[in-house]
């Protein structure tokens, strides 16, 4: 680094009196302080993110809240929300890349529609998992990953479920309903149309960032061609959001630095608002010139996915009138229907997540081939295979096993599906899947004597369904993870584990403690 500079003697300059040398040393201690800030801060702010990379790994800072009512002068509502950029593990902007070279490939690959935002996650984490084995053949490029939702929901309601570490993104845009829109009568003449996917947007969060541009210097024609060489018109949906200052040349105050003179991403992962429907997609970004690889995007998306564990959950409230309220955070799907069609999970077995790539894939390795946990997993999943066979006309498993990971833990996991034989078996349902094996035991009975005389406490509804009964579709959880809160009074926290032959009560117990700090954390009631 620089030497600090040492104290100069004073000289007689312009007729004023000579700076004794003690204050000369301070003046130009402080000159030089304030050059190597501005320095430091430049040299921050003037690289570009490396792309795809998680930035929970560094964020220190605190993050404002996204009001769910926003307030707005202007006709474009939008927001950008960001925390942590300043310790990021970053690119110099000089090494963004030859912006005169196209990507190896832009585009986007859509998923069969779900019901629901949680069939969404899962469906995603299973496409990324199988970008690890069957990715692009490109040096370069971008690839967006969607899945569309059949319910509109709130884009910012998403966002604001969403775990706060991540950057994040929203743009909402302005009705234009009743006014004529030049836009699509001049693409009529030119016999061309927008597609739907952009005129019925109404709104876009997002979290992480597969590619992100900031630096101090005003935005420049080499900027805007650095962000359009990863858009394409084919892939109209995948965009970089963000803003640029008012005036790009002047001081930029402390408050803004993080911004730089302008900021600009792709989200990682995104939720869409359209009219009617909504849709959840994963976007990675990769240059190998840039030393970013594919797998390295591949890897930095799914750890933001997984830290996103609240939208990966089930998450409920409930509270009669003058009584505590029952809240929790559970993976755990009894069941889900929509019209004769019915699917369950299996889920069992328990093993820490690690921040460690090589570490978690060990864990998960051990989890596959412990055969403890493959006898309490098959006892789940054949147990359902059997209740559903006794109302259904016929029943799919798919995988039959696998391993599902959430932020902090990762379980042995099973989806089974069939075809009721009329709707009316859907009370059916519930009295054969509710209790599953891993909540009470085999057999049923037996095992609902055992913990009413081992237990010293009211379950409640902790292990119950919980969950609604709809015309159309219905869908239940297993209530686990859960507690009784009280305001003033404290929580009651319930979890549990599943004791076979084999079980070591040490593992056990350390499970137990795992699964009860993930609620603790989740509601901060620890």
């Amino acid at each position: 680094g620089t030497a600090r500079p040492p104290g100069v003697k004073a000289a007689k300059r312009g007729g004023k009196k000579p700076m004794e040398e003690g204050k000369r040393e301070k003046e130009c201690e402080r000159i030089w302080t304030m050059k190597q800030e501005d320095l430091c801060r430049r040299e921050k702010l003037s690289k570009i993110g490396a792309m795809g990379v998680d930035l929970s790994r560094s964020c220190r800072g605190s993050e404002p809240d996204v009001s769910r009512t926003v307030v707005c002068l202007w006709s474009l509502v939008f927001l950008l929300l960001i925390i942590g950029a300043m310790g990021v593990n970053q690119m110099c902007h000089g090494q963004l890349g030859d912006f005169k070279t196209p990507l190896g490939t832009i585009e986007t690959r859509t998923m069969a529609a779900v019901l629901s935002p949680t069939a969404a996650t899962e469906r995603l984490i299973s496409a990324v998992s199988e970008l690890k084995s069957q990715h692009p053949p490109f040096s370069s490029g971008v690839v967006r990953i969607q899945v569309p939702i059949d319910q509109q929901i709130g884009a910012i309601d998403w966002l604001q479920s969403q775990n706060e570490i991540h950057p994040r993104c929203f743009f909402s845009r302005r009705s234009d309903v009743g006014r004529p829109d030049l836009l699509l009568d001049l693409a009529s003449e030119n016999g061309n149309g927008r597609g739907s996917s952009d005129r019925d947007l109404v709104s876009v969060a997002g979290i992480g960032s597969a590619v992100f541009f900031r630096d101090l210097d005003p935005f420049s024609h080499d900027d805007w061609r650095s962000i359009r060489r990863f858009l394409s018109s084919s892939s109209p949906l995948i965009r970089a959001y963000g803003g640029m200052r008012f005036d790009p040349n002047g001081k930029i105050s402390v408050e803004w630095e993080p911004f730089g003179a302008f900021y600009f991403a792709v989200p990682q992962v995104e939720f869409n608002e359209f009219g009617g429907s909504s849709m959840l997609a994963a976007t990675l970004a990769w240059d190998d010139e840039l030393s970013w690889t594919v797998e390295d995007a591949i890897e930095a998306l799914q750890e933001t996915m997984l830290q996103s564990e609240g939208h990966d959950a089930y998450q409920f409230c409930l509270q009669p009138p003058g009584a505590p309220a029952f809240i929790g955070n559970t993976p755990e799907r009894l069941f889900q229907r929509n019209q004769l069609g019915v699917c369950s999970e299996a889920l069992a077995a328990t093993r820490p997540r690690s921040a460690s790539t090589a570490r978690d894939m060990e864990i998960e390795r051990d989890l596959l081939t412990s055969p403890k946990d493959d006898l309490e997993f098959s006892i789940v999943r054949e147990n359902i295979r059997e209740k559903l066979n006794s109302i259904c006309d016929k029943v799919v498993v798919k995988p039959q096993k696998t391993v599902r990971k959430l932020a902090r833990v990762q379980h042995l996991y099973s989806q089974l599906a069939g075809r009721l034989r009329r709707e009316d078996d859907e009370f059916d349902i519930l009295a054969a899947l509710h209790p599953t094996p891993a909540v009470c035991g085999l057999p049923a009975e037996e095992a609902r004597l055992l913990i009413k005389e081992i237990e010293s406490f009211d379950r409640g509804m902790y292990a119950g369904p919980i969950g609604f009964f709809g015309g159309k579709e219905s869908e239940f959880a297993v209530g686990i993870r859960s507690a009784l809160v009280e305001k003033g009074l404290g929580a009651l926290i319930y979890a549990g584990t599943g004791i076979v032959a084999g079980s070591n009560p040490t593992s056990e117990w350390n499970e137990l403690d795992l699964k009860i700090s993930q609620i603790s954390a989740t509601k901060d009631l620890s």
